[in-house]
């Protein structure tokens, strides 16, 4: 059996919860290896609605949970992630939930930051969502971070408070912020050290353990390509890197031993937040795919703009990202339309180009071309066969597969667990 790698294919929120939960109940360890609690899972088991950000989703199927390096991690918004699951009954202990020793903490002051500068933008703002992401990840790269293993040594805290607060109270006097008192961070760090210590390990040895012994690793990504720091529509994008070979350096695992990658795209597309978003639809039907498909961000509570499907974005994201096989989902969401349009590629100042350029201001330039595909008048809900399909949702789907240049692996049909067409496994490599 393989490992398996999971990301998103487009901007997030491609319904990865359901495809990812429905993995993690055949895998044994499920990592989170990027992100912070930006981005979250919706997972619907029973009667019970999990909202996860942090904890990865394997928890929820009674399997380990790791937190990779990659991490960045909030104490506070943690540890209560963990009391609210507590109290729909699942076991969250240390012997279920495993944290990286080197995963980098988020504290107070990067929210603050996060949210003065945003302000300071105006009209002008990333959309981030004001939760320390970015900043934490500033810090990291800048080498005055402060890390899980560091809650072990007071000392170490003191020194690296004195870093820090010369950094940021510093900007956030100069944007018209409240500064920071460093007693007032160090008791917290403080408080935080015993419920977050017990955690703590070098995880990469155990990941190491249950590679040798053949235990399936399932690797779960936030955000998505498009929203990579390199990859994606930059400067609208997230602060870590989100491409499947982070799986790798956010966890210290194999990069040989990552398994099967699979992306995850709607059958149309969405986005929250700003940034070039060439497909969008302002009209009528850019509603109605927001209805139907309940498009609001699972963190922020955000409606997310929705358009139609982007094939020269997934595609490249399937080029850069690694991307082995799609899970399409939403498929049902389509149902009724009484035709579709598939973006294929961009025109910029009346050239065109196939796939979306690095610029910014080319990429917000950017003009679809469409080809258009009869809708379906039948329903695809609930179907668990291409058979049960309508034969123009199966040509519709066909045809996204020649334009993306890769193969449709799995597909989803509705909001159940089982409303799943698998036509490739992808444990089995």
């Amino acid at each position: 059996m393989a490992n398996v790698t999971v990301i998103g294919a487009q901007w997030g929120d491609e319904g990865k919860g359901k495809v990812v939960d429905w993995l993690a109940s055949r895998a044994d360890v499920v990592v989170r290896f990027q992100g912070g609690h930006n981005a979250g899972h919706t997972l619907v088991v029973g009667n019970q609605t999990y909202k996860l950000s942090l904890l990865p989703s394997g928890l929820v199927r009674g399997k380990l949970g790791i937190i990779g390096n990659g991490v960045v991690v909030d104490p506070d918004a943690l540890l209560a992630e963990i009391a609210r699951v507590r109290a729909q009954g699942l076991t969250v202990t240390p012997e279920t939930l495993r944290l990286a020793e080197n995963a980098i903490l988020i504290l107070p002051l990067h929210a603050a930051i996060d949210r003065a500068r945003e302000a300071a933008r105006g009209e002008k703002k990333i959309g981030t969502t004001g939760r320390g992401i970015g900043p934490a990840y500033e810090d990291k790269v800048a080498r005055r971070a402060i890390r899980v293993c560091d809650l072990a040594e007071p000392e170490t805290l003191s020194e690296k408070l004195d870093e820090l607060l010369l950094h940021h109270n510093t900007l956030l006097a100069g944007l018209g912020a409240a500064t920071f008192d460093k007693q007032v961070l160090l008791d917290q760090l403080l408080a935080w050290a015993p419920q977050i210590l017990p955690y703590a390990e070098p995880v990469w040895e155990r990941l190491d353990e249950a590679r040798r012994t053949g235990k399936r690793i399932l690797f779960e990504g936030a955000q998505a390509v498009m929203l990579d720091v390199d990859h994606g529509t930059y400067p609208y994008v997230t602060s870590s890197n989100t491409v499947a070979a982070t799986a790798a350096s956010g966890s210290g695992f194999a990069p040989s031993a990552l398994g099967f990658v699979l992306g995850i795209a709607k059958a149309y597309c969405t986005r929250v937040g700003s940034g070039p978003f060439p497909s969008e639809l302002h009209d009528a039907t850019g509603r109605l795919l927001g209805e139907r498909g309940f498009e609001f961000g699972t963190v922020t509570g955000r409606p997310r703009r929705c358009g139609w499907f982007d094939a020269a974005l997934v595609r490249q994201a399937i080029k850069v990202g690694g991307i082995q096989g799609i899970v399409m989902t939403k498929i049902d969401v389509l149902d009724g339309l009484p035709e579709l349009k598939i973006c294929t590629g961009y025109t910029i100042d009346g050239v065109y180009t196939p796939r979306l350029p690095a610029a910014m201001r080319a990429q917000a330039a950017a003009v679809p071309v469409y080809e258009t595909m009869p809708g379906w008048t039948g329903t695809t809900r609930g179907a668990r066969s291409y058979a049960e399909l309508p034969a123009d949702a199966v040509k519709y789907v066909r045809r996204i597969e020649e334009l993306i240049e890769a193969p449709v692996t799995i597909l989803t049909t509705g909001p159940e667990r089982d409303d799943t067409i698998m036509m490739r496994d992808p444990f089995e490599g």
